[in-house]
């Protein structure tokens, strides 16, 4: 627990981020006086600066302060409070986070804006390392993924849309995941009732975007292959029947766990003309898929992605995740040697994150995680086992409550870069979400402007509120003018 108290200002939120780049999985309060005992600290604002002060036990142990600029935003305002923090808890710990006092999701989206905004490359590595003392690795990163990603925006068309549809089911549940699943095993007949359903909302859209071009499809999940092979079979034939799927750029179904991927499953994406699957690892150490609760071998994952190498699919992404319990970096590296010797064209290198949904925040005192240390090395191995693979990084999110205050980095061929993964992650192209749990954002070029739509979470109710979400979605749209 990490008591803080504020004074000349009422920004909990980014002091409450500096601490956790420091002492991340905590709880944290906003109090109103400093605390005798335990961990604190106090953040002040004056009309000259910004100051910090950090206690153990009510012993002061360190400090920071950031000067405050003559007629100075909010927006800045914020960041030196937030710096000012950062100073104390770096003088304390003795650490530098990689990404410094960076916590946004997006990085690359930051040096994408400076580029626009007519900045050289030197100038925006210089803009992460002096403004938020990023490592100039990590700014460099930031860079080659942001000239990635650009490479695929510059061919949006203001008329092109997405799609994702979501399939809530998974044969488990695995102990870091916190996305919106349910155990196929108790909801097989619900799942017969969630794809008519499904089928009924993807007509509403197909009918709304008509005239626009749907550049990219993705099926994500959950796991949409646990669904059985009739099942699945209909979901791709409704997809491929109630959309035109002629111009589409990509169309991916996360695949993912290889203990759910058939023969006939298969056949049925190459018919819908999937060209993009996942086929997901995320460790290569049995010990270790044991742990987190797969009920599938290491060997199931080879013999999955080759079955899908002899059906034709030649874009194969494999994910992997970084800081997994009990695992060390050698741990990482047999993983990396596996998944070598295979081939993927592309690899999504995530970095475990403690969310609070999740099994593992639940009963996080029976797992030690990762160090700092550790984690730098795993994420430097699997950073060069791809780039020995020819892959190169192309696009990049980040998560508050990941180990170490890391990166989740996609890596690929040349060519092989999943636009779906780039068009989410800059929020500059329509992206139309299906089923529960999905997430719509509708993009104005005009104004560079977002307008979120959200489907309801639970299977349950986006059965028994499926007008509600429809009802949703056609007041949104007509407020965006399609």
């Amino acid at each position: 627990m990490i008591n803080f108290v504020l004074e000349g200002h009422s920004y909990a939120m980014d002091v409450q981020t500096a601490i956790q780049i420091f002492f991340p999985n905590r709880h944290y309060y906003n109090v109103d006086e400093m605390p005798k005992d335990g961990v604190a600290v106090k953040s002040i604002l004056t009309s000259s600066r910004a100051e910090a002060y950090f206690y153990q036990d009510g012993q002061l142990k360190s400090e920071g302060f950031v000067k405050r600029k003559e007629n100075a935003d909010e927006k800045e305002i914020k960041h030196i409070v937030k710096e000012a923090v950062f100073k104390a808890l770096y003088s304390f710990t003795g650490y530098m986070p990689k990404w410094g006092m960076i916590t946004g999701v997006r990085p690359a989206k930051t040096a994408s804006e400076l580029s626009q905004a007519g900045y050289s490359d030197n100038k925006i590595i210089e803009y992460f390392e002096n403004r938020f003392y990023v490592s100039h690795q990590k700014a460099l990163l930031a860079l080659n993924v942001s000239k990635a990603e650009k490479e695929i925006l510059l061919t949006n068309s203001p008329l092109d849309v997405s799609l994702y549809i979501g399939i809530p089911f998974c044969p488990t549940r695995c102990l870091y995941c916190s996305f919106t699943s349910y155990p196929i095993d108790k909801y097989s007949k619900k799942a017969d009732e969630y794809i008519n359903k499904l089928a009924e909302e993807l007509n509403f859209v197909s009918n709304k975007i008509k005239g626009r071009r749907l550049r990219s499809v993705y099926i994500g999940g959950g796991t949409p292959t646990s669904l059985n092979e009739g099942q699945f079979a209909k979901l791709m034939e409704n997809v491929s029947e109630i959309f035109d799927l002629q111009n589409i750029d990509e169309f991916t179904v996360e695949a993912g766990r290889p203990d759910t991927i058939t023969k006939a499953k298969l056949e049925a994406m190459k018919k819908a003309g999937v060209n993009r699957i996942s086929v997901n690892p995320q460790t290569m150490n049995q010990k270790t898929l044991d742990i987190i609760g797969r009920r599938h071998s290491v060997d199931d994952i080879k013999k999955a992605f080759y079955m899908a190498r002899e059906e034709g699919f030649n874009n194969i992404n494999m994910d992997i995740i970084l800081g997994l319990p009990q695992e060390k970096a050698e741990d990482v590296e047999n993983t990396m040697r596996e998944i070598q010797k295979l081939a993927p064209e592309s690899l999504t290198v995530h970095t475990l994150a403690v969310k609070r949904a999740s099994r593992l925040k639940e009963n996080i005192v029976d797992y030690d995680l990762t160090a700092v240390e550790e984690m730098e090395k795993m994420i430097n191995i699997s950073s060069f086992y791809a780039d020995k693979m020819g892959l190169a990084p192309y696009y990049m999110y980040r998560q508050k409550a990941m180990l170490g205050n890391f990166e989740n980095v996609g890596y690929c061929k040349k060519g092989m870069e999943s636009i779906y993964n780039v068009e989410i992650m800059e929020e500059k192209q329509t992206i139309i979400a299906t089923g529960a749990g999905g997430a719509t954002k509708l993009y104005n070029p005009d104004k560079n402007q977002l307008t979120r739509v959200f489907n309801v979470k639970s299977v349950e109710e986006y059965l028994s509120r499926f007008d509600e979400m429809i009802e949703r979605k056609e007041t949104a749209l007509e407020n965006n003018k399609w």
